[in-house]
Order: C-alpha cells, then structure tokens, then sequence
C-alpha cells in the first residue's frame, strides 16, 4: 500500500507528473477541476477530491488543476488563508499556468477528467478536453453533458459542492484516518493530515452556507459534512494542540473574501467570473460580495461604475453581461442584480422579455436607486438594476434561465 503523504508532498508529486517531459510521462494523466469562477468551493473541493482519490484504491495519482491562471490566486486571499490551515500555500498548488503547452501540451487522448462543481467543462479546457470528461461531482442543474456511465456521477442540489465531495469520500477519509492512526502522528506541532483535509472541507461550505444559518441554501447534506469534518478535527485535536472554533474561523475566511476594497474594477468583475455561449452570444456573469452602493461609490459616481463595468465587457466581449452583489445590511442578507444586453435588438428583446415577463416576479426585483443605473440607448443596448428580493435565487439559478431566454437569438 502507498505511503500516505502530506498535501504539500502530494502536491509535489502532482507537480512533477503534469510538467514531465512527454518523453517521461505516463499516461493518462487523471485530472480533478473546478470551474471557470475558481471560487473557494471550486478550490477546495479540487484539492479534497484529488487528493483522497489519489490515496484510495486503485491509488491512481489525481493531479488537481485550479481552474485560473496563477496570477489570479493574488485576489483569492480566502483560499491562502485556508490552505495555511492545511500545511501548504498558493506556491504549491497547480493552476492553468502550469499546464503544459506548444510541443509538451497534452493530447486529449492522454487525459481523463473529474469535474467538481460544474457539469460542463468550459473556456479553453472545455474546447481541448470537453470530450474526456470520466466523473463528477457536482450541485448545478444537470446539463445534460456527462456522460450516463461516468463514475462517480453525482449532481445534487446542496448549498455547497463541497457537501457532495465529503459524503461521496466519507469512507475513503475514514479509511485514511485509521491508517494515519495506526502509524501514529506524534508531532505536537503539527495537524494530522485528516484534519488538514477537514479545514479544506469545512471553509466552503461554512461560506457558502452562511455557517449553516441560510435557510434556502442549507441542506442536509452541508449539515452531514460538517459534522463529518469537524468529527475529523476534533480527533486530530485529540492527538496535537489547539483547538477549533467554528464562529472564529467562518468568520476569518468571509472576511477576506468580502474585502474587495483593494482591487481594481477589473479584479472584482473577474474575480467570480463565468461566462457561457449560446450559439453566437456570449453570456458573462460576475459576482461581487459587496452591495452596488459601494460599487458605486469606489467608482466615484454612478456613470464612472457604469464606464467601469462598460470596459469589462468590452474586454471579454460580452453581449449580455450580468452583475449579482450579495451583502448583510443590518444582518440580514440581500440580493441585488444588473442585467446588462448589449447585442442588437434580438438580443435586447430577449432579455426584457425575461425581466419583465418572468423574471422580475420570480426573483422579486424591484428597481434600485431609482434607476440611477438603468440605460436604455440605442447604442449602448439596455441595462436593468434591481434590489433582489428572492434571495434564494443565486447565479445557479439565474444563469440558466437567462441562457434560455437567448437561445436561438442572432446578434
């Protein structure tokens, strides 16, 4: 039986099979990714997955491949800081910078991949690799892309992907567990590598489920990972020092990742960026986990944020760009959404027609500073900002029924 290895030395492992020479390589290379947002639940659930594949039965290394190139880990502070907790930093995990090219690339043929968090493999590796798709974990609507007898293949609807990650591992991890028991862990100084493992599992969906306290997103499946996580904590306490505190470290990782007051326009809007096409048109959608309020007042003024969102679209040339903002506002959280059609008149069409014949009623929105961020122009298309009362509805939801909206609409 392999050794069991710490994350940071299997990720050096991992390293040295993705960038070996075609000549020294042994293929197929299996690869566990994210999608294209790169957002805390991609990152951690890429790691988690790859590594306990990796030291489970049949032992085949899973390279894990965060979905973003390395530059872009600098406006991810949230995810340094929860990989401190497991004994590794940015410098060791592996991104798309590191994916070999030119006449080291990796033929098609010669990989195999594991989706977490995303059912369809998008941008360049979906345009590579789409076809080469072997498993899935994921807690999206079902696209309809993976194949039938892909293993595992696991979509659910859950407020975290990770969730989803932790039950389909629960036996892998338990089996680790034992295994580091026995050969027995006597640093003081030091986690076991089981409750490294937990902090990667427990950051993710303590955010992306409020720390289990929102209702519409909770499931019982977040609520049984976290106890599996924190069973896994309070054994590795057991045997090291410290301790755990849920609040305090919710509440360290939400932090970082809400403070986007350093960035630049152009780092917010890509730093939870997705974007899909739908035959001729491009739909881009960023998250920002600060209110348009803000937004507008770091930019100075409701035509210099537009001008700055403008700019963004212009660079990823975008036709209906979508913007979504989460925020505690006295405690309680709020949605709020601009939608911004950019096409020709099919495309604008289309996207009033799901505002204002289904969307604005699902998703209870209701115009926000009285229109101050609304353009109607010839030109420049039509855009719409709304207060969002329906806060159960997130990009998950929203993205496919605008998808819908355009399909078949000619630019």
């Amino acid at each position: 039986m392999p050794p069991q290895k710490s994350l940071q030395a299997f990720l050096a492992t991992a390293r040295a099979a993705l960038t070996a020479l075609p000549s020294k390589r042994t293929t197929p290379l299996h690869f566990v990714v994210g999608n294209e947002s790169a957002d805390l639940d991609s990152l951690c659930s890429t790691l988690f997955l790859a590594y306990i594949r990796s030291h489970s039965p049949p032992h085949v290394l899973h390279i894990p491949l965060c979905h973003l190139p390395r530059d872009d880990l600098l406006l991810r502070p949230e995810f340094a800081a929860v990989l401190k907790y497991a004994a590794v930093t940015t410098d060791d995990v592996l991104t798309l910078t590191e994916l070999p090219g030119g006449d080291n690339g990796l033929k098609p043929e010669d990989t195999r991949w594991l989706l977490v968090d995303h059912n369809v493999m998008t941008g360049s590796l979906g345009q590579t690799y789409g076809n080469r798709i072997v498993g899935c974990i994921d807690h999206h609507d079902d696209e309809g892309k993976v194949p039938a007898d892909a293993k595992p293949r696991v979509i659910q609807k859950c407020g975290s992907c990770m969730s989803l990650v932790v039950e389909q591992c629960s036996e892998a991890w338990e089996a680790l567990a034992k295994r580091e028991e026995d050969d027995g862990n006597n640093s003081k100084e030091v986690l076991p590598i089981g409750s490294q493992l937990a902090y990667l599992a427990l950051a993710p969906i303590l955010i992306d489920t409020a720390n289990l306290g929102n209702k519409d997103k909770t499931t019982a499946h977040d609520e049984r990972a976290v106890e599996i996580a924190e069973a896994r904590l309070r054994a590795g306490f057991e045997s090291g020092s410290g301790g755990y505190d849920r609040e305090a470290f919710f509440a360290e990782v939400a932090a970082l990742k809400e403070d986007v007051s350093y960035m630049s326009f152009r780092d917010i809007f890509r730093k939870d960026y997705k974007e899909w096409e739908e035959g001729s048109l491009k739909l881009g959608t960023s998250s920002a986990p600060r209110a348009f309020a803000f937004l507008v007042r770091k930019a100075g003024s409701e035509e210099a944020f537009a001008k700055e969102l403008e700019k963004w679209c212009e660079e990823k040339d975008i036709d209906v760009m979508v913007l979504l903002t989460t925020a505690k506002d006295d405690g309680e959280f709020r949605r709020e959404l601009l939608i911004w059609a950019r096409g020709g008149k099919g495309v604008v069409d289309a996207v009033k027609a799901f505002a204002e014949k289904g969307g604005k009623e699902k998703l209870g929105l209701g115009t926000w500073g009285e229109g101050k961020l609304d353009l109607e122009d010839g030109e420049k298309g039509w855009r719409r900002c709304w207060t969002q009362e329906r806060v159960e509805y997130s990009r998950k939801q929203i993205a496919p029924m605008l998808r819908e909206a355009i399909k078949g609409v000619k630019n």
